[in-house]
């Protein structure tokens, strides 16, 4: 976590010196606004402007790549000024900050803010020729398991006994309602890509923008992060036409008898018929102005997989080359890594991803031809007649045994999946700092874990989001809250911001749900029903409304607006609730989600904190022409919260327009006039509440 005390005592010195420097005003990030073009090409000259007040400050200078240049005033206001440089972007990197000068004081500006110091690890940066693209900014993802959504074809689904997994034969499961159990991976409910193409009309009038499926293709688990052939969308996903063979025998291990598993996921026929299936449901949700992307799982593959085949399933199939597993000579040998050159056929000393030996390392460095398959790979789905508009990469810094060779992977996947399609966006699963893998040749953005899901948990629940540690001192905490989103969103840049994915739960963590009973316990330790138990739907909205409100592309992981509860994986992983849903949360996530695309300053406005004090904060998004604030009160008691919106560019007594309200019992979006007075809009925030109000700007131009 961040400490910006010395900010504190650097501003506290600069006001008793000067007490006429207005702090506030002073603003700069990459939005449009202050950077433009804000995605510019090799050779495009950019203009660079920073905030200040009216007449507030002597000079301003802007330190280009190391090189110190005097701004010029650009445009003057009412309100503020505001300074210009140029530059050239000739070289790849193009670093920035900029230095204020006021009376005999000096301070600076960069990603975190005004800072004493220059601080050049969070400077400005411009990568010409980066961009993302533009239907992802902003735009509303939903975020869908598969075989836990909807069961749109009985024909395809697992059968009892078809094959055995992970110390169990595999089961299909009859009651769609019924809990996950605490070993899941081999229990199937019969979601399928029909069901997704059945339930588009529900998502479209939702609000959803894009639909991210997690992996679909050949697997034996539930949840496919096992990959058995890249090439084809499971048959159990799709369709089989050609379904004999037999299932195994009770207690039989053997998964060379499982022969109606074997022909359901070899035979050519039905890989073909669930590729054209796939392709259906692409086209379909291209006609409704949708878009789509897939999960890549790349560091890994299954212990079933058709390079290995330690099932032998595939072996002495004329259709199909023998794997590393069975022969030594396997053309697909160099795709693993083994210990003991001596053990074939039948050689099990591969290495496995976190020693998991149904999960296979994949083995880069030493396989020239993986590499240029999964390159392949990458770029067949993004291209007709599939049309996928993007990946989503599973665990991607963790692709190759090394950092370096991973950094030259993804060079290459984005450049291959770029020239088939170059609308399609590359979005990696990271924790942690992403500024080595965001510089624009490589990941559009992340799954935003750091600058989303992890601070507004902490604030509103208290509880990790594994919900396996609760906080007292984080819970409503605001430095830490505004601390940690600060230094996590220092390391993106602008536009990877702008299509980050901005969860509150998914398919590893806890359901944000349970996070509200703030309780601490998993499926095995509390048992399924604790995770519905004391749940708040008040602190759900709240999150909702702050999902939709907040820099990023908002993701809904399935059900989430239905009120699916849940501990963390498997039992995050229960399936839609048809014909039970909870209708009031899906219809705030619609109104929440309307107000989200009716504003601009939503989707690409500026972020300022307003207010911030134990279990209460309050930000501002604004662009040139429109202004949003944003309060969010976690307390048992209404609080007097006073917000100086002129930052936003909202003038002494206009009026900013109440748009939503939630509270601990329900919501509301009639509208209510807040006015500005004295330059402060005033506001009663209700005990357990969020509110939203929005104004236009209307510029005086001096």
């Amino acid at each position: 976590m961040m400490k910006d005390a010395p900010l504190r005592r650097l501003v506290n010195y600069i006001y008793d010196a000067k007490p006429l420097i207005n702090f506030g005003a002073i603003f700069t990030d990459g939005t449009e606004m202050f950077r433009k073009p804000a995605e510019p090409e090799i050779g495009d000259v950019v203009s660079l402007r920073i905030r200040t007040a009216r007449e507030n400050v002597d000079a301003v200078y802007c330190v280009i790549n190391g090189e110190k240049q005097k701004m010029t005033l650009a445009v003057r206001d009412d309100l503020f000024d505001y300074f210009e440089s140029k530059v050239t972007c000739s070289v790849q990197t193009v670093s920035y900050y900029f230095e204020i000068h006021a009376s005999t004081l000096v301070f600076y500006y960069n990603k975190l803010g005004l800072r004493k110091k220059p601080e050049e690890e969070y400077m400005f940066e411009i990568f010409p020729g980066y961009k993302v693209p533009k239907w992802a900014k902003g735009a509303v993802f939903y975020q869908i398991y598969v075989d836990r959504f909807c069961n749109g074809d009985r024909t395809n689904d697992v059968k009892d006994r078809e094959y055995f997994y992970i110390n169990s034969q595999v089961r299909k499961v009859d009651d769609w309602d019924k809990l996950p159990d605490t070993m899941d991976v081999g229990n199937f409910y019969g979601g399928d890509l029909q069901g997704v193409i059945d339930k588009l009309d529900y998502l479209k009038n939702l609000g959803v923008d894009a639909i991210y499926l997690n992996p679909i293709f050949v697997s034996p688990s539930n949840h496919k992060y096992d990959i058995q052939d890249y090439d084809y969308i499971d048959p159990h996903f799709g369709r089989i036409v050609k379904d004999g063979g037999e299932v195994l025998e009770e207690g039989e291990t053997d998964n060379k008898k499982a022969t109606k598993y074997i022909e359901r996921v070899t035979d050519k026929e039905n890989l073909e018929a669930s590729n054209q299936l796939f392709i259906h449901l692409v086209e379909e949700v291209h006609k409704r102005g949708m878009k789509i992307i897939l999960d890549g799982v790349f560091n890994h593959c299954g212990s079933f997989n058709k390079w290995l085949d330690r099932e032998r399933i595939y072996e002495g199939n004329p259709e199909y080359e023998p794997g590393a597993f069975v022969a030594g000579d396997s053309p697909y040998r160099s795709f693993f890594r083994f210990r003991d050159d001596s053990m074939w056929p039948y050689n099990r000393s591969y290495d496995g991803w976190w020693n998991h030996d149904t999960l296979p390392k994949l083995n880069y460095e030493e396989s020239f031809k993986l590499h240029d398959y999964i390159i392949e790979i990458g770029r067949k789905w993004v291209s007709p007649p599939y049309n996928v508009d993007g990946w989503r990469l599973d665990v991607a810094a963790d692709l190759g045994y090394s950092e370096e060779y991973n950094h030259r992977f993804w060079r290459d996947f984005r450049t291959a999946v770029k020239a088939a399609n170059p609308d399609a966006i590359i979005l990696a699963e990271h924790y942690g700092d992403t500024r080595a893998w965001l510089r624009g040749g490589e990941w559009d953005t992340i799954m935003n874990y750091g600058a989303f899901m992890e601070p507004i948990t902490w604030f509103l629940t208290g509880v990790e989001k594994h919900s396996d540690e609760f906080r007292g001192d984080f819970l409503g905490n605001y430095d830490i809250f505004k601390n940690t989103m600060k230094y996590y969103m220092a390391s993106f840049n602008q536009q990877s911001l702008e299509v980050a994915m901005n969860e509150l739960s998914n398919h590893d963590h806890s359901r944000f749900l349970t996070r509200t009973n703030r309780r601490v316990g998993r499926i095995q330790t509390a048992g399924a029903q604790a995770a519905s138990e004391d749940i708040n739907l008040g602190i759900m909205r709240q999150a909702v409304l702050f999902q939709m409100t907040w820099p990023g592309a908002p993701t809904i992981y399935y059900g989430d607006e239905a009120g699916v509860c849940g501990w963390t994986d498997p039992d995050s992983r229960r399936t839609y609730p048809w014909g039970h849903e909870n209708k009031e949360l899906i219809r705030f996530h619609k109104d929440m989600i309307k107000i989200h695309k009716t504003y601009k300053a939503f989707k690409r406005g500026s972020l300022v904190f307003l207010h911030g004090q134990y279990k209460c904060f309050a930000y501002g998004r604004f662009t040139s022409k429109d202004a949003a604030v944003v309060i969010i009160n976690d307390n048992y008691e209404a609080i007097r919260v006073p917000l100086h919106v002129r930052r936003l560019g909202v003038r002494n007594n206009m009026s900013m327009k109440r748009i939503m309200l939630t509270t601990d019992s329900d919501y509301s979006t009639e509208g209510s006039i807040c006015m500005v007075q004295n330059n402060v809009m005033s506001v009663v925030v209700p005990p357990m509440s969020a509110e939203v109000f929005v104004a236009d700007i209307v510029k005086k131009s001096i």
